[in-house]
């Protein structure tokens, strides 16, 4: 079952970190013109926030949530709405959860701050003082995860010893939460304190979440080793031919399953595995594709399988959106019937656009045999939403 309505992947992202006072809309708004894919709102109490009033602001085009004295708490607008992250403080389950509902709408993600170790925080119970209370964090999250329609994450600081802080995470990843943000420090140190680098890669080995590393600066050549190597990956698993014997496995439920993956930078934007699965079936008189998805509620990925003339094909290579994974299922379809998938370089089939006869036509007419080029099957009409007004945020 899925439990939450997702539409927010952390996997590989550049993220504005939380700062107090600094993480306002102006702030998260040139972080995603310099390139961000992910900005984080700086912490806002929750008893503060089930204090405000959620006001469309028509001037400024924006959604304000204005406390009783009028001051807004938080400011948000359409642009960053499927890329800004909430982030709480709180201690209680309920109330996180009434803050979220609150919210939600209104953003991509929601988190909780289990880090801060200031003292306006910690005697709360809030922020790294969550970290002495494993059952509070337990609870918190899973109200959340439970009760909200966003991806749920947290952030938090490693514990004394390696071996309780990796006890730790593994039970909040547990709790079903999208993804987990670590600052490599213990919640007595401060700035001039070096970050523990090798903590955070612990616990990125450890779970199969994303683990977003805050403050941990060193881990540059880490990334780039990291990167290379799933490159080099990726590219042995494209140069492998369809004849394959090794690629090629069938298992008891009678399913052919390879281990593939759909890379749109080696595909035309034109023709798609799917695109020529479907005219490869219609070509041999069989019934379309059919494909099964679902999705892996621990980490939020998808598998697809697709079925054709009575037979199942499944990539066993979880993928982190629907689309992708039924474009895996179409690939291991095609190569083992050893057919073009419509890669670049590759001969592809010859995709023809249906077209209806107009009554006046004669089946004759040289014009109702041609075929359509292959560059018409993407082509849809473009609609340009536009509200007539500027925003004073245009530009920002």
């Amino acid at each position: 079952m899925i439990v939450n309505s997702l539409s927010l992947c952390y996997h590989n992202k550049l993220i504005l970190a939380p700062m107090v006072r600094v993480g306002t809309l102006p702030m998260r708004l040139l972080a995603l013109d310099y390139g961000a894919d992910i900005v984080y709102c700086e912490e806002l109490i929750d008893l503060k926030m089930l204090q405000c009033k959620r006001v469309v602001n028509e001037v400024l085009s924006t959604v304000d949530f204005v406390a009783p004295d009028d001051r807004v708490v938080f400011r948000t607008c359409k642009r960053e709405q499927s890329r800004v992250v909430f982030q709480m403080g709180t201690s209680d389950a309920e109330r996180a959860l009434a803050v979220a509902r609150l919210v939600e709408n209104d953003v991509a993600g929601i988190d909780v701050n289990m880090g801060c170790p200031k003292e306006y925080s910690t005697k709360g119970g809030m922020g790294a003082a969550l970290l002495s209370d494993p059952d509070k964090i337990e609870k918190i999250l899973s109200t959340l995860v439970k009760g909200t329609q966003r991806p749920v994450t947290c952030k938090i600081r490693i514990l004394p010893s390696l071996e309780d802080t990796l006890s730790l995470v593994k039970r909040i990843e547990r709790t079903g939460i999208a993804a987990i943000a670590v600052h490599g420090r213990k919640r007595e140190e401060r700035p001039q304190h070096p970050v523990s680098c090798e903590a955070i890669k612990a616990i990125a080995e450890t779970l199969s979440i994303p683990v977003i590393a805050n403050e941990a600066f060193g881990l540059g050549a880490f990334y780039e080793e990291t990167t290379r190597e799933l490159d080099a990956r990726r590219a042995k698993l494209l140069a492998r031919s369809p004849e394959e014997v090794e690629e090629r496995a069938e298992d008891t439920s009678g399913i052919i399953k390879m281990a593939v993956k759909f890379d749109r930078r080696a595909y035309s934007p034109q023709i798609t595995p799917k695109m020529c699965l479907l005219e490869w079936c219609r070509r041999e008189k069989l019934a379309q594709p059919v494909y099964e998805t679902v999705q892996r509620p621990l980490d939020r990925l998808f598998c697809s399988v697709v079925t054709v003339a009575e037979q199942k094909y499944q990539s066993t290579l979880w993928d982190k959106s629907k689309k992708l994974a039924e474009q895996a299922a179409a690939i291991v379809c095609l190569r083992s019937q050893g057919l073009p998938e419509g890669r670049l370089g590759e001969e592809g089939p010859s995709l023809h656009k249906r077209k209806r006869e107009a009554p006046d036509q004669e089946t004759g007419d040289p014009r109702a045999q041609e075929p359509a080029m292959p560059g018409e099957l993407c082509k849809k009409p473009f609609l340009a939403l536009a509200s007539g007004k500027e925003s004073p945020l245009e530009g920002w």
